[in-house]
């Protein structure tokens, strides 16, 4: 009894690692897709095709073209969002030095993972939320609005102990900063191999922490 049950266990692990692996081919297919070609122009066909998997294996994941999109959002945030709750929760001692550097590292990441690229460049780029890809722009919406909140925490908590002049607004910076790391991410995803992201990343947003303090 004790040896089948383990054949079974392995045998679902075994089923569940290979759904997780076409799972993820479709993903890195369509955002791959997608970035270049958009959404509505992509066909399930293309997805298969370059995720090497037919089209029942992309139904037995997604009913659609929209909830790939979504999937693929849920993948880029979820991971961005997580790791903001857990810097911004750390103790330290200086939130504007803190800031800065989780804003280096999310500008280093996306020399380091074409997947982030893509993603980025598509919601950033190639992306209209309309037809079936409307009902997800709430969705979406409040998932980066979310996200801005926890940047705010960083300019609250500067203030409070006194690195940030009384009269500055947290959500003031909080909207500059977004602008500003949305350029720079622009002008890298337009221009990637001249746009050296990986040397300019630290200097960068040195420049705009040392405009503020």
């Amino acid at each position: 009894m004790y040896v089948v049950n383990v054949a079974e266990e392995l045998i679902m692990r075994r089923t569940k690692e290979d759904a997780q692996k076409t799972y993820d081919a479709i993903l890195d297919a369509a955002v791959a897709h997608f970035s270049q070609r958009g959404v509505a122009n992509t066909s399930l066909e293309d997805i298969a095709e370059s995720a090497n998997v037919t089209r029942g294996a992309i139904y037995w994941h997604f009913k659609n073209k929209g909830e790939i999109f979504d999937s693929i959002h849920e993948r880029f945030y979820q991971p961005l969002a997580a790791l903001l709750l857990e810097d911004i929760e750390t103790s330290h001692n200086d939130p504007l030095q803190q800031l800065h550097d989780i804003c280096v590292k999310l500008l280093l990441d996306f020399t380091l993972d074409l997947k982030k690229r893509q993603a980025a460049a598509l919601f950033m780029f190639g992306c209209h939320y309309s037809g079936d890809l409307e009902k997800y722009w709430d969705k979406h919406h409040k998932k980066k609005e979310d996200s801005l909140k926890i940047f705010s925490r960083y300019f609250e908590k500067a203030k409070k102990d006194g690195r940030l002049p009384a009269s500055a607004s947290p959500e003031i910076l909080t909207l500059s900063i977004r602008c500003y790391m949305k350029g720079i991410i622009s002008e890298y995803l337009n221009d990637v191999e001249n746009f050296n992201l990986e040397k300019n990343a630290e200097p960068l947003i040195a420049q705009f922490f040392s405009n503020i303090k």
